[in-house]
């Protein structure tokens, strides 16, 4: 069956998904700046990775500094202590859908819009920073925003009796950093920690079913 008829659109009324920051007072010392920015030409995509997100969260094996160097010789650097992939969703209109029962789901992004970088942290952080050090140690897809252009046109068959989503995003990640600091001749101690969740240069739609 087409998804003419039956197709349901979900998401926000907005096609930005907007940079924020939280927890406590903190707050973040900029934004992504261009060169962190994933154009629609730079983007790959990869359909219905099923599984992709059961992976358990896997700690980040950094090389540890000496304590009287620091790396670089830096007086405070951000550490990725570890990551999950993790599917970011573009929550807008004209990029969700179901339907069913059974029959065939034929799809296509019918409204471009941004996904950006979420980050969180109990002290002040340089949104830049955490990206460029989870692009050295986590992917080298990661950027501060990824755009979504219209098309992307895809079909998937849905199983007898049962409901089909398609959700189009990007696959990304979600990790934990450390903001660390040299003190003294030879000691480092934790200023402050946070998450972010960083879009990717591959984007595409997730596919899964329901009973209803």
């Amino acid at each position: 069956m087409g998804i003419g008829s039956r197709r349901a659109v979900t998401g926000a009324a907005t096609a930005l998904l907007l940079f924020f920051a939280t927890a406590g007072a903190a707050t973040a010392e900029e934004g992504p700046s261009d060169d962190t920015t994933i154009s629609a030409d730079q983007t790959t995509d990869i359909n219905d990775r099923q599984g992709w997100e059961d992976e358990p969260e896997q700690p980040v094996l950094e090389k540890t500094p000496y304590y009287c160097d620091g790396p670089g010789g830096q007086y405070s650097w951000y550490s990725i202590t570890s990551k999950k992939n993790y599917f970011i969703p573009s929550w807008w209109n004209g990029t969700k859908y179901k339907d069913g029962p059974g029959g065939t789901m034929n799809v296509s992004v019918t409204k471009a819009g941004t996904i950006s970088v979420d980050v969180t942290g109990t002290i002040e952080f340089q949104t830049n920073a955490i990206i460029a050090k989870a692009k050295t140690s986590v992917s080298v897809h990661v950027g501060g925003s990824t755009t979504i252009t219209t098309g992307h046109n895809y079909s998937h068959n849905i199983s007898r009796n049962k409901y089909g989503h398609l959700q189009y995003g990007s696959w990304g990640y979600k990790v934990t950093w450390k903001k660390l600091q040299r003190v003294g001749s030879c000691g480092v101690k934790e200023l402050g920690h946070g998450t972010a969740t960083l879009p990717t240069s591959e984007t595409g739609w997730k596919y899964w079913e329901t009973s209803s």
